[in-house]
């Protein structure tokens, strides 16, 4: 088989695996759904004209925030305690006995995440234009798309990253969730965020996905380029170090001890 039929192969076996688990695919796509309702009902159709511009209604502000909160829990989470779940279980010392190259396996897991948050994005975008009324300029929309598709890598390289240091699956919860909360409080989830708090956050991988989404993208205001040019130099640069990190120190086998 030839290099791109063994990773689909791998992708169409990971998505079976996934959506043979309907309650846990249907909290995944409904869970930013309901936290975008809450989000959207707490402001009660009000405006931000202090952090967002004159007439610009919070929702607009709210589905590529919230955009970023379910990319990232599709890619980073996901693909983290897969990993660590396998390989504490054996599983991948297992599957990378078998003849199919470890970087499929690894890019089975991977597609799997990526077609997971591209379903998201679409699911969640509709949602808000058709019921919330929220735009996005048609000539806004492939810079959309390829930002969405570079944090999705990128929040992937750095689930594997992660999965390098996470000694167990007891374990696995505690040290994911701590890093994946703390980004999205600070990162302007829930709420535009300014000052000091902004300042560190965009030195983070999830506050320049926002940013470039919302002020690049969802932004009625925005007569400049749809192009966030820094801010995808920026999640550029996050995988490609969780890339390196994750090839020097990724494990296949159980931690001893």
């Amino acid at each position: 088989m030839s290099d791109l039929a063994l990773v689909a192969t791998q992708v169409r076996y990971e998505q079976k695996s996934y959506w043979r688990n309907p309650l846990a695919a249907g909290f995944t796509f409904l869970f930013p759904l309901v936290l975008f309702i809450i989000l959207v009902g707490v402001t009660r159709g009000a405006t931000d004209a202090k952090n967002l511009g004159a007439g610009v209604h919070l929702a607009q502000y709210l589905t590529p925030s919230v955009l970023g909160y379910a990319v990232m829990s599709a890619c980073f989470m996901s693909v983290a305690m897969t990993l660590v779940r396998q390989r504490e279980s054996g599983v991948l010392k297992r599957m990378r006995g078998t003849p199919v190259p470890s970087w499929a396996l690894i890019g089975g897991i991977i597609g799997n995440a990526v077609i997971t948050a591209t379903l998201i994005s679409v699911v969640a975008v509709g949602f808000a234009v058709v019921v919330y009324g929220v735009s996005l300029p048609a000539a806004n929309v492939l810079p959309v798309v390829v930002t969405i598709a570079l944090a999705s890598l990128t929040f992937c390289a750095l689930g594997v990253a992660v999965s390098s240091i996470i000694p167990n699956v007891d374990s696995g919860p505690a040290i994911i969730n701590v890093p994946y909360f703390l980004l999205v409080f600070i990162s302007g989830t829930y709420f535009p965020v300014t000052g000091t708090m902004a300042h560190i956050a965009a030195w983070l991988p999830l506050r320049p996905f926002i940013v470039a989404l919302y002020y690049h993208g969802f932004n009625p205001l925005n007569t400049g380029s749809p192009w966030a040019w820094h801010q995808l130099g920026s999640l550029l640069l996050w995988g490609v170090g969780s890339t390196i990190y994750a090839v020097r120190h990724f494990q296949w086998t159980p931690r001893k001890g």
